[in-house]
């Protein structure tokens, strides 16, 4: 893949294992630091990031415009910056819970910007027969941060206080931005001549509109926006069906859902040799619809070890479908968006999916309360079972972008 993603990939691990050591760090800050109640902890984990996607919106087309890899540059260090100012106030007494909220909404829009940039970068960066292997590599590093990255953030934080992995966080990011630079910026295209130009509002919307007039992306962005949010909601009503009604300790709970994380390595690693050998539809297709039979049967969890074990087999099912999903989608995402709307795409896909998972949250947290735990989960499940009909069949439109599909020598392009 050459030394210029070598480092990309570099940076993208270090900051990924920064996240998931810092995974719900504000929250703990809250409960232990700041003495928060559930309303407060639910407003921080919640708000945040509605109201970071919100001010990201007018970020995508101004990105369009705008050189990546320093785009990239000052997101990694707009978040190093404003994560550092937590453990600067916690050390001087200052820190409040009105810092947090303001910290995670400003994490939240450089997070948008980043990926909306990082995006069109990969694209001029690598090779269009490789973003596939990119990609996946890009799914083993988050994966495997993953695993590694909340055992030793919660052992950190039991050695060395509540804001120790936020501080490691911040870090994580300014070694990130300095791995971005280490790439070098020989071959990405200058900005076009429009760049000059003030935003317009129209421009605000024309993330959405390349996505749903592409036959290609309409599909793709409803599948992957009710999967993904259809398996978050599920996540809170089963914590508090494990933790309180089933009585497992946070040590099981953390290991229910830990060990099934080895499943992302797995189908990460698997996802490039099976669209080599049954294509990319076929195996975005069966990937999606297997990803959605396992969550409904967290539904019917049980006490003791028996539920343990079937949690763990659900878990482990579902990840390692969203692990081959994953790169795959993100492949062709990237092929089937022209290249001068990377950015903007990706940006209000991102905005879209980060407000619906919020709102939908938000809704089955009301359902779970009214019905019960298992009642919410199983409705979730019952919902994601329709989801693969999204991706019934590829219509005859959805092709690549031809500049996406590189020249052969004689200067004709190759069949798909």
């Amino acid at each position: 893949m050459g030394r210029r993603f070598g480092w990309l990939w570099a940076a993208y691990s270090v900051s990924a294992l920064g996240t998931y050591l810092a995974f719900d760090a504000f929250s703990v800050i809250a409960v232990i630091a700041l003495h928060a109640g559930p309303a407060e902890v639910a407003l921080l984990a919640a708000t945040g990031p509605a109201v970071g996607a919100v001010a990201a919106v007018p970020l995508g087309p101004w990105v369009e415009f705008r050189r990546k890899r320093p785009v990239m540059m000052a997101m990694d260090l707009v978040r190093f910056a404003a994560l550092l100012t937590v453990p600067v106030a916690y050390a001087l007494g200052a820190l409040g819970l009105g810092q947090l909220l303001l910290v995670s909404v400003v994490v939240a829009a450089a997070d948008i910007t980043f990926n909306a940039a990082s995006g069109a970068f990969l694209k001029s960066l690598v090779p269009a027969d490789r973003l596939l292997t990119a990609n996946a590599r890009f799914e083993s590093a988050n994966w495997t941060a993953l695993v590694l990255g909340p055992p030793l953030g919660g052992a950190a934080i039991g050695l060395f206080g509540p804001v120790t992995t936020v501080a490691a966080n911040a870090v994580s990011f300014l070694l990130s931005a300095l791995g971005i630079r280490a790439v070098g910026a020989g071959g990405e295209p200058r900005p076009a001549p429009r760049d000059a130009q003030r935003l317009r509002a129209a421009d605000l919307l024309d993330g959405w509109r390349s996505i749903l007039t592409s036959p290609a992306l309409r599909p793709l962005f409803f599948n992957s926006l009710a999967g993904n949010a259809l398996i978050m909601v599920a996540a809170p009503p089963l914590a508090v069906l494990m933790l309180g009604r089933l009585g497992f300790t946070p040590w099981q709970y953390g290991l229910a859902f830990a060990v099934p994380c080895l499943g992302g390595l797995l189908g990460a690693r698997l996802a490039r040799p099976l669209v080599t050998r049954y294509g990319q539809w076929r195996v975005l297709r069966t990937a999606s619809a297997l990803r959605a039979v396992w969550p409904l049967g967290l539904a019917f969890v049980g006490p003791g070890l028996r539920g343990l074990l079937l949690v763990m087999v659900l878990e482990f099912g579902v990840i390692t479908c969203s692990a081959v999903y994953s790169p795959v989608y993100a492949t062709r995402r990237l092929e089937h968006t022209p290249d001068d709307r990377v950015a903007r795409t990706l940006s209000a896909w991102s905005v879209t999916g980060k407000a619906t998972t919020a709102a939908l949250t938000a809704l089955w947290g009301l359902l779970a309360g009214l019905t019960g735990p298992r009642t919410a989960i199983a409705v979730a499940g019952i919902l994601l079972l329709a989801t693969p009909l999204l991706l019934l069949r590829e219509t005859a439109t959805a092709r690549p972008s031809p500049a996406t599909v590189p020249p052969s020598p004689d200067g004709s392009r190759p069949s798909r």
